[in-house]
C-alpha cells in the first residue's frame, strides 16, 4: 500500500524530441496521488513554439495542427505550478528525462522551481531491478491488463501509477512510503542537477560525471580551470545545470 505524507505527482511528457536543452514539451499529464488515497489529474497539450518533427509525430501522434490553438508553456506554467505545489514526484524514467525536461521548461519561462528538497520515485528503476522490460510489459505483468493508448501522456501516466501500486503488492520488501521509494529508485550517484552532469560521489562531493574531469570535484576544477566553467556556460547544457555550476562556483569563491 502506498503511504504518503504529502501528494505524489506522477509526471509524463510528450515532446518534440529528446534533447533537454533544445526540444520542447507538447503534452504534459500529471496524476497527483493524495495521502487520503484519492487522485487528481491535470492534462494539457502545449504549443511548443517550434515544429514537431514528422518522425516524432509518428511516435506520440501529436502534430503541429493538434497544438496550434493550445497555450504555450509560459501561459500554462502558473496553473501547473499551483497543481504541483508541495508535491513529491514520480514517473517512468522520470529521473532521466521527464523531470530534467520539466525543470528546463520552467527555468526557460522564468519559474525557478526549487528541486533541492523534493523526493523522486522512478517506477522504471523498480521495474528494471526486478523485471527488466518496457512500460507496456510492466502494465501487463503487474496489472494483468493490456495497455491501450501507449504514447498518450495521459494513458502512460495512468499506467505508471497502476504499475507502482502493482509493484507494492507484488514485492513484500518494498515499503509504500516515498522516503523508501526515493532511496530505492535513486541513481547510484545522486544527481545534483537533474540531468546527471553533476553527481555526488561516495564522499558526498559534487563531481563531474562526464568529460575530461569526470569524477573530479566541480569546485576544484573551476579553481584551476576557470575556462571550463565558461565553456559550460556557453555550451548546450540545460539551464538548470548552469544554475548548479554557478552556485558551486560562487560558494567556492565565498569560502576562499
Amino acid at each position: 500500500m502506498l503511504q504518503l505524507t504529502r501528494p505524489l505527482a506522477f509526471i509524463d511528457l510528450e515532446t518534440t524530441g529528446l534533447n533537454i536543452s533544445s526540444d520542447r514539451i507538447v503534452e504534459i499529464s500529471v496524476l497527483k496521488a493524495m495521502p487520503d488515497g484519492t487522485t487528481q489529474s491535470l492534462t494539457q497539450r502545449i504549443h511548443p513554439g517550434i515544429p514537431i518533427p514528422p518522425e516524432v509525430t509518428k511516435i506520440h501522434g501529436i502534430s503541429d495542427a493538434d497544438v496550434a490553438s493550445q497555450p504555450s508553456f509560459r501561459e500554462f506554467a502558473p496553473r501547473l505550478m499551483a497543481f504541483m505545489q508541495n508535491c513529491d514526484f514520480a514517473g517512468y524514467n522520470s529521473g532521466y528525462f521527464d523531470l530534467p525536461m520539466l525543470a528546463e521548461e520552467l527555468m526557460r519561462t522564468g519559474h525557478d522551481f526549487d528541486w533541492s528538497d523534493i523526493r523522486m520515485v522512478d517506477v522504471q528503476t523498480i521495474f528494471h531491478k526486478n523485471e527488466p522490460r518496457d512500460l507496456k510489459a510492466a502494465y501487463r505483468f503487474y496489472c494483468d491488463k493490456d495497455m491501450e493508448g501507449a504514447h498518450s501522456a495521459e494513458a502512460d501516466i495512468q499506467a505508471t501509477y497502476e504499475v507502482l501500486l502493482g509493484q507494492l503488492n507484488r514485492y513484500p520488501e518494498l515499503k509504500g512510503d516515498v522516503d523508501f521509494l526515493h532511496r530505492y529508485t535513486i541513481r547510484n550517484n545522486q544527481s545534483v542537477d537533474l540531468a546527471g552532469r553533476i553527481v555526488r560521489d561516495a564522499q558526498g562531493r559534487e563531481v563531474f560525471s562526464f568529460g575530461k574531469y569526470k569524477g573530479q570535484p566541480v569546485a576544484d576544477v573551476f579553481a584551476r580551470d576557470n575556462g571550463y566553467y565558461q565553456w559550460m556556460m556557453d555550451g548546450d547544457f540545460p539551464a538548470y545545470t548552469k544554475k548548479i555550476i554557478t552556485r558551486i562556483r560562487l560558494n567556492a569563491l565565498d569560502a576562499s
